[in-house]
């Protein structure tokens, strides 16, 4: 889990750094790269807060009565605090658009799906994956268009429709990973499963994006989108050289969509690319998450201390995150000019700080922040009598 984490964490890294930043790789390989890191870190890190929420909530048996309540009052004081340390990191002022605040909105859309087991939780976020994505288009569309979405939140709209992590996409992960977290993760048939289930679901929402914008014809329906804007409204104007380049334009919006996809055509939501918030980006990403979970797993289990400082640095990835975040404030354009090799600094030092404070201190910085304020909001239960019986007051 916490390896995973990681990996969500540094691709975050990768994408607000950009690819110039990248020193192991350049041209097409550190566009690779990054591609593969924008959306699906994201992505990634709410499926793994999803799988934290199924353990906080009993793991494979779903806390009932008291003990339900005392975690999620712990979930609530988590969700708080998580939002405080988003508009700080808002307040900076950076270009990045951070997750925080919409985490802990996720945290309190989850309280009421505690209960549920495995099977209904996994039913709940293919419902999420295959309505959400088709609502929002439809109230998007009746709401009509509000611009560029801004960085951080401002206002209910932006957390549910408009935003970069939009709760009617980013709540299929987070359910997907409550799911996936009632399950025995031990299980080498369970791992299986869950690299086999990946697989498929990368398979159908990639791959399903594909052919139906290319040999069947999608492209050409959202590339029509923009002939108002270059040749009126007529299509038997445009020659072929013309569908050339509105296809070519149409390819370019696709790969830097921020959220959620245009309403001016459904055809938009056959995309699949990073932050577009259709179904088939919901099923590639969440694909892509639990095989990135499986592999850690088996890869955890074979190098065990080999994999320490990733381990280190996933069980403080709000730690890293936030502290990411400053750095970048403070260096500011300097954290987005040519240098190449910042991406490799940035995580380096990060595996070298969480390590020895791993080593040296235990729990991360903000991580035992977190705990502390998510302590104090449950009361230790009372003192004992000798009868089994709570005593009327503390000696």
């Amino acid at each position: 889990m916490d390896v995973a984490r990681a990996l969500a964490v540094f691709g975050m890294f990768t994408v607000h750094l950009g690819v110039t930043s990248i020193g192991l790789a350049d041209g097409p390989a550190a566009d690779a790269f990054h591609e593969l890191t924008r959306g699906r870190s994201s992505a990634l890190f709410a499926f793994l807060a999803g799988v934290s929420l199924a353990l906080l909530s009993g793991r494979r048996n779903p806390l009932g009565g008291e003990p339900l309540r005392r975690a999620t009052s712990k979930i609530l004081v988590r969700a708080a605090v998580l939002a405080l340390f988003g508009v700080f990191l808002d307040l900076l002022g950076t270009s990045i658009a951070v997750i925080l605040v919409y985490y802990a909105g996720y945290f309190l859309l989850a309280l009421p799906l505690l209960r549920l087991r495995a099977t209904a939780l996994a039913a709940t976020a293919a419902a999420i994956a295959l309505l959400g994505p088709q609502l929002s288009y439809l109230l998007r569309a009746a709401l009509g268009n509000p611009g560029a979405p801004p960085a951080s939140i401002t206002g209910i709209g932006d957390f549910l429709l408009h935003g970069y992590y939009p709760a009617f996409t980013f709540m299929a992960f987070v359910v997907a990973g409550m799911a996936v977290g009632r399950l025995d993760l031990h299980a080498a048939p369970i791992r299986a499963a869950l690299a086999g289930t990946g697989g498929a679901l990368a398979l159908l929402g990639y791959g399903g994006s594909w052919l139906l914008l290319y040999p069947l014809g999608g492209i050409r329906r959202i590339a029509e989108t923009y002939i108002p804007y270059y040749y009126g409204t007529s299509t038997g104007t445009v020659s072929p050289e013309g569908w050339q380049m509105l296809r070519t334009v149409a390819e370019e919006e696709i790969a830097s969509l921020h959220g959620t996809v245009p309403t001016d055509s459904p055809a938009w939501l056959l995309v699949a690319s990073p932050h577009s918030g259709t179904t088939f980006e919901i099923a590639g990403a969440v694909g892509t998450a639990l095989l990135v979970l499986a592999g850690c797993l088996v890869l955890a289990d074979l190098l065990r201390w080999g994999v320490y400082p990733l381990a280190a640095a996933g069980s403080m990835a709000l730690t890293c995150y936030v502290g990411h975040v400053m750095v970048i404030a403070v260096l500011g354009d300097a954290a987005h000019d040519t240098t190449p090799w910042l991406l490799e600094t940035f995580v380096a030092g990060a595996l070298l700080f969480a390590t020895l404070w791993k080593l040296l201190l235990g729990r991360g910085p903000l991580e035992r922040l977190l705990g502390w304020a998510a302590g104090l909001a449950v009361r230790p239960d009372p003192p004992r009598t000798p009868d089994g019986g709570a005593s009327p007051h503390r000696p």
